[in-house]
């Protein structure tokens, strides 16, 4: 899979993601619907309903986005803590040597204290009463000489080494300690937006919530439509294909039809048995509140829940949409096939897991469950690249 990475993308979306015609028509079924959202700011200077709903979605977007940076800053903590932790037992050793031969050192300086200052080595040989006891006891201090210079280069040694660790010790804890207060501030940005959101909502009457029910309906219903339209030139693509497969089979020899069918087929049926076992782990969450940050089991917001998918089936993917669609080859929207993930907006801060026929299973939003939408929830404008994983 490594061999398929590539960059990370710009806000320029892939080729094959968008045609001008869909994206015109999105964009008038907007228009068509947000005429009867009361478009007119009301008289007593309360927002019109449109405005309510663009601002409510854009807190809610506002707070994915900060949602996938508050999971960036959580994962990078983690490894940071672990490396911090490791590097301060390291100088805890360090300094445990430093120590011990701190200790022998000292051991050498109280017995040159008790012997006093060195005697001149005649003196010593004509004071001696046996001169093979001086010949003994000058090899014994040579001896003693030599052990002396190790410990003291031992010691010079623990403490350059113990030194500098400290020193890369204390460059991680503030390490640690930035990416602890954006995690911070990625936190408060998710819980402000979301409080805003809300506050927004309980403004809205009774008539409103209906009438904006109303609307959504009619954009799924829309969206519905368009995954249909998908499914229609997909399995259109993948008719021309089968002809086209079968047309040059006929044609080739025996022996090149054998070789090509054995590498194309073969790959496109292993990534199928793992695309299975995700979309049948997703599918298994379907009713799990999205919950900003969560990984599972429980809840899951977008990132978690792709990444948790194709853990099932044997592929560790990275935390955050960021890093995610890096991982695999970019394809275009007709031939994504189920497994893919699709990446929608520019800052590329949502993805859901493709099932088919134009349609996904997703963690859509704070307050909302995992469920099966379609891809164009939000119009085909929001769509960002399509990703084959494995």
């Amino acid at each position: 899979m490594a061999s398929h990475r590539r960059s990370r993308p710009s806000a320029t979306r892939t080729a094959g993601i968008r045609t001008p015609a869909l994206a015109t028509a999105a964009l008038t079924s907007v228009a068509l619907l947000s005429q009867t959202a009361n478009a007119a700011p009301s008289e007593d200077g309360r927002p019109s309903l449109e405005e309510v709903e663009k601002k409510v979605d854009d807190l809610y977007r506002q707070a994915e986005s900060a949602t996938e940076k508050y999971d960036a800053a959580k994962e990078r903590t983690g490894k940071q803590r672990k490396r911090v932790d490791t590097m301060l037992d390291d100088v805890a050793q360090r300094t445990d040597r430093l120590n011990r031969a701190r200790e022998e050192l000292g051991s050498f300086a109280a017995a040159q204290y008790r012997t006093g200052t060195e005697v001149p080595r005649t003196a010593t040989f004509l004071l001696a009463n046996d001169p093979q006891d001086y010949f003994d006891q000058s090899q014994l201090m040579n001896r003693l000489t030599s052990r002396q210079k190790d410990a003291v280069d031992n010691y010079v040694t623990q403490q350059s080494a113990t030194m500098r660790k400290r020193q890369e010790a204390a460059r991680s804890l503030e390490a640690l300690t930035e990416t602890q207060d954006g995690l911070r501030t990625a936190k408060a940005t998710v819980q402000s937006k979301l409080a805003a959101a809300r506050q927004l909502l309980s403004k809205l009457t009774a008539e409103e919530k209906a009438r904006l029910a109303q609307i959504e309906k009619r954009r799924q219903e829309e969206a519905a439509r368009k995954a249909a339209e998908l499914a229609k030139q997909q399995a259109a693509a993948a008719r021309q294909e089968a002809a086209s497969s079968s047309a040059g089979s006929s044609s080739s020899s025996p022996s090149a039809s054998s070789s090509s069918s054995a590498s194309s087929p073969s790959s496109d049926s292993a990534y199928a048995t793992k695309a299975a076992k995700a979309i049948a782990f997703a599918r298994a969450q379907i009713g799990k509140p999205y919950v900003w940050g969560a990984t599972g089991p429980g809840s899951y917001d977008c990132s978690g829940l792709s990444q948790a998918a194709w853990k099932a089936a044997g592929v560790s993917l990275p935390r955050t949409t960021y890093d995610q669609v890096n991982a695999g080859t970019t394809v275009s929207l007709t031939d994504a096939q189920p497994g893919d993930l699709v990446f929608f907006y520019d800052d590329i801060s949502h993805v859901g897991v493709y099932i088919g026929n134009g349609m996904m299973i997703h963690a859509p939003k704070p307050g909302a469950y995992v469920r099966e939408e379609s891809i164009y929830y939000g119009g085909e404008s929001i769509i960002h690249s399509v990703v084959r994983p494995a």
